[in-house]
This record gives structure tokens, C-alpha cells and sequence, in this order.
């Protein structure tokens, strides 16, 4: 082991789980376990657990050096025996706490750590791991589910990860999907917290099974050919006490201070202007990368990192900024194939620009404002959309400052917020036309695109990650029709390399029509290497047998997708035959096409 202390207390370490924790190893030919913690303030230090009745004193850890640092080697130990650290604080209190480095863990309401050997799991994915890459250049198509709803529970238990790829693998590849996003699955307490208030930040959830069934996970995925995003969190922690919670007596993760000690949800803040914190952080991060062989990590609430508490009016913290950017750095230097996404809602500029020009480093962020302004435009009744035409339109006037992702997730199907298909303007058949037509805009919108559970579904019932998703409604064709047009999306979007290719670059986007508020329609073109795709929006329920669409290349239109169509849902007002261009064009365009545009009609034609 190359493991350097001064390193780890200088914030540079992404191996500190190499270290500090639980481990198995041989010692003078006896095999058992070496504890090692880390806590500055705490004296008289035990290491209980089942292994020796949870007594105080049989087993007393050694102080190895002035830096807080405690060790003791236990002969004999097995996987899954239970253990905490006994010890007393710097209030002069005796407390009992988890291991910060654990593992795995005890399932909710036990809150031990767990005896756990992680090592020489036997991978299949190599072939996959060859080729993995941060998909710049490729489509990317995931898929954000819940592990404990997605299938609900059987017999009253959790799925374990294995149950539930068994099922899992099938249903995305079907659907098109190209990757995954898990919520996380660190280990926490409370279930309603979906895993965004975690105690153990090394721990796999031990609702699923242990490490070695998460591993399982990830490699049959990636046999699938699907990518595996984690879903972490870095800005705070439960306040459990057996927790990181004044784990020495001191505020020794948290803001020391009263002001910002604590989050806008109850938690506690991690410190990320102290280096221990910073190595503790990244080493977690590290480890889920290096030994679960997770291909991005999503970073939650990425603006409660730039600013104090998420408000750019106190302004930046920038301990927490320069910790992102030594993230980002290690782990792209250690990492080069896996995904950095940040959820930011802020209009911090550089989020995902690289560190050497100012930026933070990571590779997407989630497209919040795409978000927020779309499913704003579809609650309005279509009489007033033509006064908020910029709810569409304006996106495209800042895409091009960072690599951006849009997002359709959990966040916005709870808390009374109705499902995606709810939030929608119209009647029962008026809101299916118009999720086809909003889908089919996430897709051809430039940028790559991500699903929560469900919403394939044309789900109006609010996720509840107690119960499972209402799969009874793919008994119902207007609902499974929804799922047929999210694959063939997923699909034409992974085919068609002007979907995928460059879009980044603002060369290969333009407008044909983006100044018709009045008929509520939009149209535009994306390019890549002399292949051109033309897209069309009917942002109304006006039904035109004959409408002129400019267009910026004479040939012939192919009409390659409709959302009208009846295996979606629709009406069948679809063009069946190639489509000639006409001399001139609205809003300055040197051609045009005349088309058939249904209802809430969206259509998708290749330039031949």
C-alpha cells in the first residue's frame, strides 16, 4: 500500500478508502481484519461489534501517530459481523459511531457498520471497458430510475440488484435506452429521503444486497451494452447520530459555524474547504468508480456548491469551488472514460468548461432552464402560446455555453407537482398528443436526454418510491403507445448522425422558422458532414392540410417520424410521399416545403 497521510490531510487523496476502514489482510500468517479511523479529537478508542458482544474494553485501538489516526488488527473476523467505534469525544462524552469508511452497513434501523470484503470480484465487462468513452460524440439516451420502486417489493422485501437486472436489462434495451442513472444508493436511513441523505458514503445500499451484488449489477449492464451513471451526493449528509454528525465531538465534517452548518433540508453541510473533507469526498467517489465500474456520476445540487446555500446573493464559496475543480481534475486524470454531470440550476458560467480556461471541469450539466421554460409552454392553453413564443426559442440562445443535458426527472413528478403528462394543457386526448409532441422536441433538441421511470409510461399517477410504477397501463394501447414512440425516438436518435454528432457546435443548428408566435409553429435543421435533418413543431391544435415550412436546401424531404401516427396514438395525418421544395420561403428562407401538419403534430424529415 502507497498510501500517503500527509497527502489525505492536504485534501489530494482518492485512495483514502485504501486505507482507513475495514480490511481484510494477513498479518503474521494469521488472517483477519485491520481497523484504521481517523478522528483528531477522540481518545480511549474500541472497536465493538457482535464479534465480541459489543464489549467496551476487550478491544482497545492504538494511536499510531499526533495526527488523529487509530489502528488495531482483529485475527479472525468474517464478512457481514457487525462493528461500531466506541470512543470519547472531544465534549468528553463516550459515543458509539459507524465507521465512516465502511463497507457496507446494517439495514435500516440498525445502524452498524458491516464487515465486508470487496476485493477480487470476477468482471466480464472488458470488451465494454475497451470502448467506454465520455460519449461527446455519440448519442446518449438514459434512463433514471429508483431501484426500490421501479419493480416495487416482493413479499415484502427489497428486489436485490441481480432480481432486478434480470428484469432491468430487457426493458431499457427494448425502449431504446443507452445508459441508466441510479438514484443513490450510498447508504442512508430514511427511505422517503430516495438516498439524498446518506450516512454511510462507502457504503452500498443494503436494501439491494451487498458489493459484490452492486458489481453483478454494473457488469451485466454493461454486457447489455448499457452505461451506468451513480447518482451522488457531495453537498450534505444525514444528521443520524451514530453518523458523520460531530463525529469527534467537533464539527469535524460540517461548517464549524452556526450560519452554515446546516442545508435548506435539515441536513448537515460538508465542509469542503477542509482537506480531509476533500479527500474523504473524492476517495468515496474514487472507489465507486474503481472497483463498481460506474461509467459517469451525476453530482446533486451542484449550485449549493458555487454559492452559500444555493443563493448567489451571499455569494461564492470558494473553498467549495476550488474542492469541484481538484475533483474534477483527479478524477479525469484517474478516469478518463467516465461522465462528470453536474445538476446546477445556477447561470454560474464554466460549469462545463475545462479547468485549464477557468472552468469547473465536468463534462455535462443538466439543462434546468430547457426544463423549467418547456414544461412551462405546454401547461398554457395553446390560445396564449404565442405570447410566450420565447419559452421554446430561447434555449437555443445559450446552449452553446455549456455542454448541456436535458433532464426529465424525478424532481419533476412529487411533491403535488403531478407526473409529466398531467402538467400538460388540454383534455385526456389532447394531453397524449401533446406528450408525443413534447418528447419528440426533447429528442430533436440538441443535447443528451434523460427519462426518470415512468414518464415512458404516460404515468398520471406522482412516483411514490413505496410502490412500484403502474405497469398495468401498458395493458392499455394509448398508454404502451407512448413507450413505442420513446424507443423509435431512442432509436432514430442513436441512427442519425446529425442527431448525435457535434452538436456542441452551432454550426450544426439553425432555425427555418422561430418567429411565428402567431401559429405557434417552429421549425429547424441539424447538420453533421453534408447530412441535414429537418424538424417541425405544431404547438397548437389548428390541423393544417397544407402548410409552408422554409427550408434551406433544395431537394426532396423525406418524412422519416410522425407523432400523429396510429402506432403512437394518433390520427395518421402523417406526408407518405417524399416532399419537393418550392422557390422561397418565410422569414427569409430561400426554399420551402408544403406539408401536412396534424394537431399537435410533430415530424421529423430527412434532407435526400
Amino acid at each position: 500500500m502507497s498510501f500517503d497521510l500527509n497527502e489525505f490531510l492536504f485534501g489530494q487523496s482518492i485512495t483514502a478508502y485504501e486505507y482507513f476502514g475495514a480490511h481484510f489482510m494477513t498479518v503474521k500468517r494469521r488472517k483477519g481484519v485491520m481497523f484504521r479511523l481517523y478522528a483528531p479529537m477522540v481518545q480511549d478508542v474500541s472497536i465493538i461489534g457482535d464479534f465480541n458482544g459489543w464489549n467496551i474494553y476487550t478491544h482497545k485501538m492504538n494511536k499510531i501517530d499526533d495526527n488523529g489516526v487509530f489502528e488495531l488488527f482483529i485475527p479472525g473476523l468474517k464478512n457481514y459481523q457487525g462493528y461500531k467505534f466506541h470512543f470519547k469525544n472531544a465534549k468528553g462524552e463516550y459515543v458509539d459511531k459507524a465507521d465512516p469508511y465502511a463497507f457496507y452497513s446494517a439495514l435500516r434501523p440498525n445502524s452498524e457498520s458491516r464487515l465486508f470484503d470487496y476485493q477480487n470480484f470476477i468482471w466480464h465487462d472488458e470488451q465494454f471497458m475497451k470502448k467506454r468513452n465520455r460519449n461527446f460524440k455519440e448519442a446518449l439516451s438514459i434512463y433514471e430510475l429508483h431501484l426500490g420502486s421501479w419493480l416495487g417489493k416482493k413479499d415484502g422485501r427489497f428486489l436485490s440488484y441481480e432480481e432486478i437486472a434480470d428484469h432491468l436489462i430487457t426493458y431499457v434495451k427494448d425502449n431504446g435506452f443507452n445508459a441508466i442513472e441510479i438514484m443513490p444508493i450510498t447508504q442512508y436511513p430514511f427511505d422517503g429521503s430516495w438516498g439524498y441523505q446518506a450516512t454511510g458514503f462507502y457504503s452500498v445500499d443494503s436494501r439491494y444486497g451487498n458489493p459484490m451484488q452492486l458489481m453483478s449489477f454494473v457488469d451485466r449492464m454493461h454486457q447489455a451494452g448499457i452505461k451506468v451513471i451513480l447518482d451522488y451526493v457531495i453537498v450534505h449528509f444525514a444528521l443520524d447520530s451514530f453518523g458523520l454528525i460531530e463525529f469527534d465531538g467537533t464539527r469535524m465534517y460540517e461548517y464549524s459555524d452556526d450560519k452554515n452548518a446546516r442545508s435548506q433540508w435539515g441536513s448537515a453541510l460538508f465542509d469542503l474547504g477542509k482537506d480531509p473533507v476533500r479527500s474523504f469526498l473524492m476517495s468515496s467517489i474514487n472507489y465507486f468508480i474503481s472497483y463498481f465500474h460506474f461509467d459517469g456520476i451525476r453530482f446533486d445540487a451542484v449550485s449549493n456548491v458555487i454559492y452559500w446555500h444555493g443563493n448567489s446573493n451571499l455569494g461564492e464559496n470558494t473553498g467549495a469551488i476550488e474542492f469541484i475543480k481538484r475533483l474534477t481534475g483527479k478524477l479525469h486524470i484517474a478516469h478518463d472514460d467516465v461522465m462528470l454531470i453536474a445538476e446546477d440550476s445556477s447561470a454560474y458560467q464554466g460549469v462545463t468548461a475545462p479547468l485549464e480556461y477557468g472552468g469547473l471541469g465536468f463534462d455535462y450539466k443538466w439543462d434546468l432552464g430547457w426544463m423549467n421554460d418547456t414544461l412551462k409552454y405546454y401547461s398554457l392553453d395553446p390560445i396564449y402560446r404565442k405570447y410566450h413564443h420565447n419559452y421554446i426559442n430561447f434555449s437555443m440562445a445559450y446552449f452553446f455555453s455549456e455542454k448541456f443535458l436535458l433532464p426529465l426527472s424525478h424532481d419533476e413528478v412529487v411533491h403535488g407537482k403531478g407526473t409529466i403528462i398531467n402538467k400538460l394543457y388540454g383534455d385526456y386526448y389532447q394531453k397524449f398528443a401533446q406528450l408525443r409532441n413534447l418528447y419528440t422536441y426533447m429528442w430533436a433538441h440538441p443535447g443528451k436526454k434523460l427519462l426518470f421511470m415512468g414518464n415512458e409510461l404516460a404515468s398520471f399517477d406522482e412516483w411514490n418510491e413505496n410502490k412500484s410504477l403502474s405497469w398495468n397501463l401498458k395493458t392499455f394501447p394509448i398508454h404502451d403507445s407512448i413507450s413505442r414512440l420513446i424507443r423509435d425516438l431512442n432509436l432514430i436518435y442513436q441512427s442519425e448522425n446529425a442527431m448525435c454528432k457535434e452538436e456542441y457546435d452551432s454550426r450544426n443548428f439553425e432555425w427555418t422558422m422561430v418567429d411565428n408566435s402567431n401559429d405557434s409553429i417552429y421549425s429547424f435543421v441539424r447538420r453533421y458532414n453534408g447530412e441535414e435533418l429537418l424538424f417541425v413543431f405544431n404547438m397548437t391544435p389548428n390541423y393544417y392540410e397544407y402548410y409552408e415550412i422554409p427550408v434551406l436546401r433544395e431537394g426532396k424531404y423525406h418524412e422519416i417520424f410522425n407523432s400523429d401516427k396510429d402506432v403512437y396514438g394518433g390520427n395518421n395525418q402523417y406526408n407518405g410521399l417524399d416532399v419537393e421544395t418550392g422557390w422561397g420561403g418565410k422569414e427569409n428562407k430561400p426554399f420551402h416545403i408544403t406539408i401536412k401538419i396534424a394537431s399537435f403534430g410533430a415530424m421529423i424529415f430527412k434532407v435526400l
